[in-house]
């Protein structure tokens, strides 16, 4: 549950006892100097977070005490993104920028300027999947940006996003830092709960093909296998052959595969197609490069992996 700093007591404080002493001198400084110079004018800190999911993590170490804003919000395909104007203003206004890394929010390169000293990247650190064969072969140190569907890379991000915050705006630090530990372990109980899910799928049907390499961190994380994608690449903005989806084609029925899946931000008319030729299932809205609108139950990145699960359960058990 989101706590503003008005919840922070001082019992919780004591449980953080390698944080406190930090926290303690942080206050002091900002109590000396004045903390309002990192807030806008609402008196809250101005972030931006580049995509959906991050923008959701960034919520939840944030709460009521950020003004936040997402460029590529829920239901956009990040791949597809272009900055707006507003963006742009809203990037120029703000003293924290929480950014995915790994190619997906590359528009915001060219916007950055001279705030480069803003930007914070979540990714830095991260147990990483390589690329695919084409992102490759542009670059050889490509890797895989969809880290937020393993939720261990979620708490390692939460983490970042509450380091950065609390040297933004040392006032409200220990409301952070709460904020942070609560969610990871929501995040925790997310990770049994889809564990759970996941173990109900007959072995031999844990197999997935989705509409585009979205995915691998969830299925590395669960132990699915990994068949195929429709768009043969971890962008949307490949596309695939007419030889590519033949020999997709050949190898569901080959592995009798039992569902197709695809996202509810990438246009599954091939996917679809797909399905009826080979009649499996189609589930054409789970959530992979972004998140669900508000009050979808998949608005929040706990409730993201909760609801791939089941989607995923229901259709390969």
């Amino acid at each position: 549950m989101i706590r503003s700093l008005n919840a922070v007591r001082v019992a919780p404080l004591l449980r953080f006892a390698l944080l406190s002493s930090a926290v303690l001198a942080m206050g002091l400084v900002a109590s000396a100097c004045g903390d309002d110079q990192a807030a806008g004018s609402s008196g809250k800190l101005n972030v931006v977070a580049t995509i959906a999911p991050t923008g959701a993590l960034t919520k939840a170490v944030g709460g009521d005490l950020i003004e936040l804003t997402v460029l590529a919000g829920s239901g956009v395909d990040p791949h597809e993104y272009e900055l707006t104007v507003d963006g742009r203003k809203a990037i120029d206004r703000a003293k924290v920028i929480v950014r995915n890394g790994l190619e997906i929010d590359a528009f915001l390169d060219k916007a950055i300027g001279e705030n480069k000293a803003k930007v914070v990247t979540v990714t830095d650190g991260l147990n990483l999947i390589d690329g695919d064969e084409a992102e490759k072969k542009a670059d050889p140190n490509a890797k895989d940006p969809h880290v937020w569907h393993d939720p261990l890379n979620d708490k390692a991000m939460v983490d970042v996003i509450a380091a950065a915050l609390a040297k933004a705006d040392s006032a409200n630090a220990a409301a952070y830092m709460a904020n942070a530990t609560a969610y990871k372990a929501k995040l925790d109980e997310t990770d049994r709960q889809v564990r759970a899910l996941i173990d109900t799928i007959p072995a031999e049907n844990r197999k997935l093909v989705t509409n585009h390499d979205a995915f691998g961190y969830f299925i590395r994380r669960y132990g699915l296998a990994f068949v195929g994608a429709v768009i043969p690449s971890q962008t949307t903005q490949a596309e695939p052959s007419a030889k590519d989806i033949a020999a997709l084609v050949d190898l569901i029925r080959r592995e009798k595969v039992k569902a197709i899946f695809a996202e509810s931000s990438v246009d599954p008319k091939v996917a679809r197609q797909i399905a009826k030729d080979t009649g499996v299932k189609i589930v054409d809205d789970l959530y992979g490069d972004s998140l669900g609108e508000p009050g979808s139950g998949a608005d929040t990145i706990d409730g993201l992996l909760l609801a791939n699960a089941r989607k995923i359960v229901e259709a390969l058990k």
